[in-house]
């Protein structure tokens, strides 16, 4: 049922994995900023939805949800600063789309194309490649819609920006993003199957340099790693570039692949080393499908670089625990940044991704296991994933911990946008 002012009153809206209800009764789109300043103004309670794509209560509120999918995505490139402007609720798809169309590219995509950038951006969600910050990084300036619907505009440089672009949500809606941007390029991807893992941990650094990106699929069982995806920058003249025929025991694959074993890769970006834009590459998945497995839940945690081989075979130790409630495990890397509550604040690390089987049960009873066995490497979890820790756990790993903490209460003096996630994972003792 719609009522006025883009107003969609449902008893049930779940998010994108279907593990989850949000306990909010009403759902409100906006048409207009104007409308979701007056919308932020006169709930009590506030959360803003993005693409529903968390797998946590991050995004719930026992108040109103907003989603800002109705708004027009407002994408506007600036040629003399390099940067985009767009609005909080447009997919990374929609934006690379119209990107590549005028002849410009972002640093990185996630693997689903499907995210919206004010989401992705607030939980630090990262994409991969040794030199490439999160999405998060290429942040310029945002505009937030604040506690009592007036704007506040920060720009990079500016006191506690770096504080406000990994956000959580718990500051303001975001209403738009002006984002870094270059000229277009050209990638192209080639995967690997049947790894050595004993070849790869002995190698580590020259396996995830040997492409702009590079990420590792794996179920943590045995000795061979099932495939590796290199997506490197395309030479301009692609025939020139010698073909790899083998990678650390492994042999390039000779159909489409999916990351997760069994199912088909016709809805993965173009495979085989066939060069084409950034727009269709560095994403796992195409943006035309549905993506990925709904029926899945999803972990991970960022562990600094120095740390990345023993927190890998932490990891392998694990297999009996782990291996029997995965889909698959994704390894990748990123690079350090200084957005106070990304997960390579100052360090480079890799991402220990789980993607689980849908037994939440199960797979919360493991989260403890791996966290009490990644500790030691100071592991960060994904702020919209599944994990156990709290915030007397996380505070010790975030430097600027307090200093978020303190930027919210001045922003949100009466806890318009907390709700439990934020209690128990940023505000509590």
């Amino acid at each position: 049922m719609v009522s006025e002012a883009g107003t969609k009153l449902h008893t049930e809206q779940y998010n994108w994995a279907g593990n989850l209800r949000y306990a909010a009764a009403e759902l409100r789109e906006p048409a207009t900023v104007a409308d979701l300043q007056d919308l932020v103004a006169a709930a009590p309670k506030l959360r803003a939805l993005g693409s529903r794509h968390s797998f946590n209560r991050i995004a719930d509120t026992p108040g109103v949800l907003v989603s800002l999918e109705h708004l027009a995505p407002a994408i506007d490139v600036d040629p003399a600063s390099m940067t985009v402007t767009v609005s909080g609720g447009t997919r990374y798809g929609t934006l690379a789309a119209e990107l590549q169309r005028q002849g410009y590219a972002l640093h990185n995509l996630a693997s689903l194309p499907h995210i919206s950038v004010a989401g992705a951006v607030a939980t630090a969600t990262h994409g991969s490649g040794d030199r490439n910050g999160n999405l998060a990084t290429a942040v310029a300036g945002l505009e937030i819609v604040t506690a009592d619907g007036g704007i506040l505009t920060a720009r990079r440089g500016d006191a506690g920006f770096d504080g406000m672009v990994v956000n959580l949500g718990a500051l303001g809606v975001v209403s738009s993003l002006t984002l870094d941007i270059e000229p277009t390029f050209a990638v192209s991807q080639t995967v690997f199957e049947d790894l050595d893992w004993d070849r790869v941990l002995e190698n580590f650094d020259d396996v995830t340099s040997s492409a702009y990106s590079v990420s590792l699929f794996t179920d943590w069982s045995g000795d061979r790693i099932a495939q590796a995806w290199l997506k490197s920058r395309a030479a301009a003249d692609p025939e020139a570039e010698p073909k790899q025929t083998a990678f650390f025991g492994g042999s390039p694959a000779t159909e489409p692949r999916h990351p997760i074993a069994g199912v088909p890769g016709t809805t993965c970006t173009q495979q085989f080393g066939v060069p084409g834009p950034w727009s269709d590459r560095l994403a796992h998945f195409r943006m035309e499908f549905t993506p990925s497995k709904g029926d899945e839940l999803q972990s991970e945690y960022l562990v600094p670089r120095e740390h990345a081989v023993d927190a890998i075979q932490a990891m392998r130790r694990l297999s009996h625990l782990v291996t029997p409630l995965l889909l698959v495990s994704e390894v990748r890397t990123m690079a350090a940044d200084s957005l106070w509550l990304s997960p390579n604040y100052h360090t480079d690390g890799i991402g220990l991704h789980l993607t689980w089987r849908q037994d939440q049960p199960a797979v919360e009873a493991v989260l403890p296991v791996i966290e009490a066995e990644l500790a030691p490497f100071g592991a960060r979890p994904h702020w919209g994933k599944l994990f156990d820790g709290d915030a007397a756990s996380l505070a010790p790993l975030y430097p600027r911990f307090a200093d978020f903490k303190a930027l919210a209460e001045r922003l949100d003096p009466e806890g318009k946008f907390r709700n439990s996630f934020l209690d128990r994972a940023v505000f509590g003792s």
